[in-house]
């Protein structure tokens, strides 16, 4: 009998993440192309942000944060099986607090930043432990109803605390200069691409663990995760303690860009755009929230305007919501599991039928 030769570990994850490696490659890359394909410098001019490399830099950076914020919603939302309609509530709270950090605490900048991460990430974990232990012990739409009240409580205080300056919000002014958004864009460009790689290797190796098996249970059934002994309460509340502070940060990363804080980071709207990115992605996937973000705001950005075809001009932008209202419904019509999850079933579909039928001898050979 002829020994199995296997490959090498570092070859068979080359294998298995090549798809994810060369979009990671094309994104290093793509300022560069941009400013070659342009004649405009990915670096700004004269130390300003303008050109089309710059300007794309900058949607690109939007997109990661979006991704980031999309990741952490399906955490709780596709791989948990916990609909949350106060997510918002994270992204515009850790916004807040780095805000203040930088302009409030009167340190360095570099020190505020770190102060405003740290101190962020830790109180939105904590705020998300509280409110999970608080409501879980609702279910479905009570649940959801439910964080949906305590964001728009923690809105509304926040849009009228003077320390805040209201709905009026504040500038950021007291910025660290590496990676200050207007001087050095792409050095935030690859500071966003990396934290998405870092959600995104962390999301994904949480899910491969004992805790995320656990997880995908509770997900599937809750009452036999109980039954066989675990306690899904304490795995819930992990879970939504960790979403949080991945929304955090993508709410840090959000207001650095702007270089402004103000109550809009707490709408609704940070709530349910990653819950229509996952959708349209494909809820409980690990790409799947990376391709809904993508897509959305790529095609806001490039859709969202006024076409002019011969005599006759279109504006596209004056119906936009309507217009997103029915590619949601096409997509979720046309790939009823999001875009990567039909993708994965059809395929395994297609491999299951090609697969030859075991033969007698083969089907007894293990015996």
């Amino acid at each position: 009998m002829k020994a199995v030769k296997t490959q090498p570990l570092w070859r068979r994850t080359l294998q298995s993440n090549i798809g994810y490696l060369a979009v990671v490659f094309f994104l290093v890359i793509f300022p560069h192309l941009v400013g070659w394909m342009t004649g405009d410098s990915p670096f700004g001019v004269n130390g300003r942000p303008r050109g089309q490399s710059v300007f794309w830099q900058s949607v690109f950076i939007e997109v990661f944060i979006l991704t980031i914020l999309a990741m952490s919603y399906n955490l709780i939302f596709g791989f948990t099986g916990v609909i949350s309609f106060g997510h918002a509530l994270f992204f515009g709270l850790g916004g807040y607090i780095m805000g203040l950090a930088l302009e409030r605490s009167g340190l360095g900048a570099e020190a505020a930043l770190l102060l405003g991460a740290v101190i962020g990430v830790v109180v939105c974990g904590v705020l998300g432990f509280l409110m999970g232990l608080v409501s879980l012990r609702l279910r479905g739409v009570y649940f959801a109803i439910f964080t949906l009240a305590i964001a728009e409580m923690v809105a509304i205080y926040i849009g009228r605390w003077p320390v805040t300056n209201a709905e009026d919000g504040f500038p950021l002014a007291n910025m660290p200069e590496l990676i200050n958004p207007t001087r050095n864009r792409l050095t935030y460009y690859y500071l966003a691409l990396l934290l998405v790689i870092i959600t995104f290797l962390f999301i994904r190796r949480l899910m491969n663990s004992p805790t995320g098996k656990v997880l995908l249970a509770i997900r599937e059934n809750e009452n036999r995760a109980q039954a066989i002994g675990y306690n899904t309460l304490t795995y819930k509340l992990l879970a939504i303690a960790l979403a949080g502070m991945i929304a955090a940060g993508a709410g840090m990363l959000h207001v650095i860009l702007n270089r402004k804080v103000g109550p809009e980071i707490l709408s609704v709207t940070y709530t349910v755009d990653p819950l229509l990115m996952t959708i349209i992605g494909g809820v409980g996937t690990f790409s799947g929230p990376i391709i809904g973000a993508a897509g959305l705001h790529l095609s806001e950005r490039i859709f969202n305007r006024e076409f002019v075809i011969g005599t006759t001009s279109v504006n596209i932008g004056e119906n936009w919501s309507l217009i997103l209202g029915i590619i949601f419904v096409v997509v979720v019509l046309v790939f009823p599991q999001g875009i990567v999850g039909t993708w994965t079933r059809w395929r395994s579909r297609r491999g299951t039928a090609r697969a030859p039928a075991p033969t007698v001898r083969a089907a007894n050979a293990g015996d």
